[in-house]
C-alpha cells in the first residue's frame, strides 16, 4: 500500500465552523459484545439503548439514542491494533460534575480496572485508562471556563501535572 500524498498547508478557513457542533458518538469496534456492554454499562453506567444480537449495540447517558456504538462487524474474536500503528487515541467522556467524575474513578475502581493515568490539565481533570478491547478511554470533567490557565499573550496555557486522586475520591455530591 502506498503512503498517500502529503496535504496542502493548513490554512484557517474562512469560516469557522459553527459553535454549537459538538461530538455525537463514537462507534468502536470490539471482539465479544457482551464484555464490552460489561465495562460500558456494568462499570460505566451507561444504558443499553438498543442491540442487535451479538453484532452490535448502542449506549447512552440520560436517555440521548446512543453516545457509543459497540459492534463486532469486522472484529468479532479479533486482537487490538498493534502498537506503532494508526487509529484511535482513546474516546473523551465529558462528566458534567466534578463529583460525576469521583464517582466514576469509584466505579472503576471498585471493578479493579487499572488506570493508565489521571491528570489535571488546568482546564480539566482526567482519569486515563483502557477497555476490555484496550481502547484508550478517557474520563473527565472541565473546570469552569474563568478558571482556565491563560499565559501572559492571553492564550489558553493547557498543562499536565499529577492529579490528585484522594482529593478527588472525597468530592461527594
Amino acid at each position: 500500500m502506498s503512503t498517500p500524498a502529503p496535504l496542502a498547508p493548513l490554512e484557517k478557513a474562512t469560516k469557522p465552523i459553527a459553535s454549537g457542533t459538538r461530538i455525537g458518538h463514537v462507534h468502536l469496534k470490539v471482539a465479544e459484545l457482551d464484555r464490552a456492554l460489561g465495562f460500558y454499562c456494568g462499570v460505566l453506567g451507561f444504558e443499553l439503548m438498543q442491540r442487535y444480537g451479538d453484532q452490535a449495540a448502542f449506549i447512552a447517558a440520560g436517555g440521548y439514542h446512543h453516545h457509543i456504538g459497540l459492534n463486532t462487524w469486522e472484529s468479532k474474536g479479533g486482537t487490538p491494533p498493534a502498537p506503532g500503528t494508526t487509529g484511535l487515541f482513546h474516546t473523551a467522556i465529558l462528566y458534567p460534575t466534578r463529583a460525576a467524575l469521583a464517582d466514576a474513578l469509584r466505579r472503576v475502581t471498585a471493578a479493579g480496572v487499572t488506570l493508565d493515568g489521571a491528570s489535571d490539565h488546568g482546564v480539566s481533570e482526567a482519569l486515563y485508562l483502557r477497555d476490555p478491547d484496550q481502547n484508550g478511554v478517557e474520563l473527565y470533567w472541565d473546570k469552569p471556563r474563568e478558571h482556565w490557565p491563560v499565559g501572559a499573550d492571553g492564550q489558553l496555557a493547557m498543562f499536565t501535572q499529577r492529579l490528585d486522586l484522594k482529593a478527588l475520591l472525597a468530592v461527594t455530591d
